[in-house]
């Protein structure tokens, strides 16, 4: 099927423009999660640094898992229910169980978990991160069940402020003086606040909290998605894993300083995904689900333009930011960071969203449990042969492996028997090669900067402004020609940016 046959959608209820509160709040998330590491590094040693990172990567990953795709899922029912609150009910009930377990699971592994990061300092921190897991798991539902009920601006207020409090409750106990552990103490508290929250917020609404006839069928559709998820984090956190069992506390924070996932894309992927997600929900529920196609391209060509000149810039200018947000001291993470910010160009297609709206759940846990068996040798094989370089190396790989084998299932799930698509049909292709040779010139005159200024900015004096100033005019220098390449191709940028912006639909 080609380009010109699919239907158009109508501009003047662009879906896109309900993802704008939500993109609002994450944008203020952003700025906010984008400070916490920087001032951490100038505050903690590089051994609590290391051991601030291991406990969060234990949290993390429990929050990711144990949901088991329940709270998801939320965006495949009740954009389609009449009766709601069930749904949301049940979904709040097991994430609580869910948390307990999280919980308890922290208090009895992480002696184990300390011997094999050879770090027993983790220890001194297993009340409050047993606690800040548990808690912060039985509040999982509270933006997405705003969400899925088509509540944005309810959910981006909620997100913004639960940003704003997480911030300070991690950053200012170490400004202060109380260290790493002040900072436990406060985010256990935050998630504490979270919790209740949820409770008062989620089971608003008619009818019961619960219907258990509900129950079975929420749980078939999330079990693949749980599933895939279950094996998907494991996979994903396994370099990390393997680095900091290889290698002491203050290496390890080298190594996830280079690993640095900035929050741009959480900032944009994640509304447009969830959005397009209920968009996709009404179109089936309208009969009008050929129109999907044309959403996904929309979605994915908007993304491209905002996450190819970030990738790029960001691998063009790694020496100036590293050295000017987390010191001169984490230099050595600058080979790893140019190879891990390649990730934010594999999330401009958000096939995972289109298939868990389609209902394809199956297609994303194959394509995670083809990542897991591509993972495991390896990392096992990178880390022992060729350091941190290698880690961060078959982390990309497997990557790529997981990302092609989701691409080759969205063409069947946007599919309909009158319209049949195949790979070609659903990629912006025009996006994706205006984006490409924009950030790719603009990326270049970064790199030809550099070697003009090589001996130019050793005598600047110490303090952050005078380290940042070579990063901004690299950033300077690099958007002029991202702009003005873009501009020379035909496209407006302001135009992408308004289609971000807020609008309701007609």
């Amino acid at each position: 099927m080609s380009e010109k046959q699919v239907p158009a959608a109508a501009p003047a209820s662009s879906f896109l423009g309900k993802a704008g509160p939500l993109v609002l709040a994450r944008l203020l998330g952003a700025g906010l999660t984008f400070c916490i590491p920087f001032v951490l590094a100038r505050v903690l040693g590089k051994e609590e640094y290391g051991t601030y990172f291991q406990l969060f990567l234990i949290a993390t990953t429990l929050y990711y898992v144990l949901p088991f795709g329940v709270v998801q899922s939320l965006y495949y029912f009740v954009p389609r229910a009449d009766e709601k609150r069930p749904w949301l009910g049940q979904t709040l009930l097991y994430m609580t169980g869910a948390g307990l377990v999280a919980g308890t699971l922290v208090w009895v592994l992480l002696g184990p978990v300390a011997r094999q990061f050879n770090n027993p300092a983790l220890l001194e921190f297993r009340a409050p991160l047993a606690a800040y897991t548990a808690l912060l798991l039985a509040a999982f539902p509270l933006e997405i069940s705003l969400t899925s009920q088509g509540r944005t601006k309810h959910s981006a207020l909620v997100y913004a402020v639960s940003e704003v409090v997480r911030t300070a409750a991690m950053v200012l106990p170490c400004l202060l003086g109380f260290g790493l552990h002040g900072m436990m103490l406060a985010v256990a508290g935050f998630a504490l606040v979270r919790f209740v929250a949820a409770w008062v917020v989620v089971p608003r609404g008619s009818g019961p909290l619960l219907r258990p006839g509900l129950w079975r069928e929420q749980i078939v559709y999330a079990a693949p998605f749980g599933l895939a998820m279950a094996v998907a984090i494991p996979q994903q956190n396994a370099h990390l894993y393997m680095v900091a069992g290889a290698v002491a506390p203050a290496v390890y924070a080298v190594y996830r300083v280079g690993c640095s996932q900035l929050p741009l894309v959480d900032l944009l992927y994640t509304p447009t995904s969830e959005v397009l997600m209920v968009r996709l929900g009404e179109l089936e529920k309208q009969g009008r689900l050929e129109e999907g196609v044309v959403a996904f391209r929309e979605a994915s060509g908007k993304l491209a333009f905002a996450f190819l000149p970030f990738a790029a810039f960001l691998f063009a200018a790694a020496p100036e930011f590293i050295g000017t947000f987390y010191t001169a001291e984490y230099l050595a993470a600058v080979p790893i960071f140019r190879v891990s910010v390649l990730g934010v160009v594999f999330a401009i297609l958000p096939m995972d969203g289109v298939l868990r709206a389609r209902g394809h759940t199956r297609s994303i846990l194959y394509s995670y449990l083809l990542k897991a068996a591509v993972t495991v040798p390896l990392v096992w094989v990178g880390v022992k042969q060729f350091g941190l370089m290698g880690a961060v190396v078959s982390w990309a790989v497997a990557e790529v492996v997981g990302k092609l084998s989701l691409l080759v299932r969205v063409p069947a799930a946007l599919s309909t028997p009158e319209h049949p698509l195949r790979i070609r049909d659903v990629i912006p292709w025009r996006e994706l090669s205006k984006a490409s040779l924009a950030a790719g010139a603009a990326a270049a005159s970064v790199f030809l900067l550099r070697a003009g200024t090589v001996h130019a900015w050793g005598g600047l004096p110490e303090g952050f402004l005078w380290r940042a100033l070579p990063l901004a005019l690299a950033g300077l220098l690099f958007g002029l020609g991202y702009v003005g390449v873009l501009y020379a191709t035909g496209v407006r940028p302001l135009s992408v940016l308004a289609s971000l912006r807020a609008r309701r639909a007609g």
